[in-house]
This record gives structure tokens, sequence and C-alpha cells, in this order.
């Protein structure tokens, strides 16, 4: 199950459940939509998989399954992937 990290990593902006500008790669490292295409050329720095839209996860399930609240941000590997 996704953990619906809550920031991006780059710049550490709020990205809840509901919000369509989050972008993952498949280890779930979690992007905003401006460092996503602007920053990081939809590559993720970290592993250097693609970034893709994350899915939201419905309202309903979040009670039971809820989105995780770890913050991530590592502004000094905000860059091309290695």
């Amino acid at each position: 199950m996704l953990q619906l990290r809550p920031n991006c990593e780059c710049c550490n902006k709020d990205l809840p459940n509901e919000s369509p500008e989050a972008r993952i790669c498949t280890f779930e490292c979690t992007f905003c939509s401006d460092c996503a295409s602007s920053k990081l050329h939809g590559i993720c720095p970290n592993c250097g998989g693609e970034l893709v839209v994350r899915p939201r996860r419905p309202a309903d399930k979040l009670a039971r399954y809820p989105a995780s609240t770890e913050r991530v941000f590592k502004p000094a590997g905000c860059g091309a992937a290695e």
C-alpha cells in the first residue's frame, strides 16, 4: 500500500492525499509537479526512475488506511539522478 508521503522532498511543499500535484517513483519518493518537471525533468534523483502522478486514496478509505505523516526533505539531493 502506498505511504502517500505528505511533502515534496525538494521544496517541502505540502502534498496531501487529495493533491493532484504529487509525483512518485516506484520507491515512493515524492515530489511536487513543479520540482518534478522543472528541476528533475521527470526522473527521480534517488533511484533514476520515472516520476508519475501519484494516485489518490478514496476519502472513505483514509480513516482505515491513513496517509503517512513522516516528512522526507532532502533539498541537497534535488538534482539530476546519479
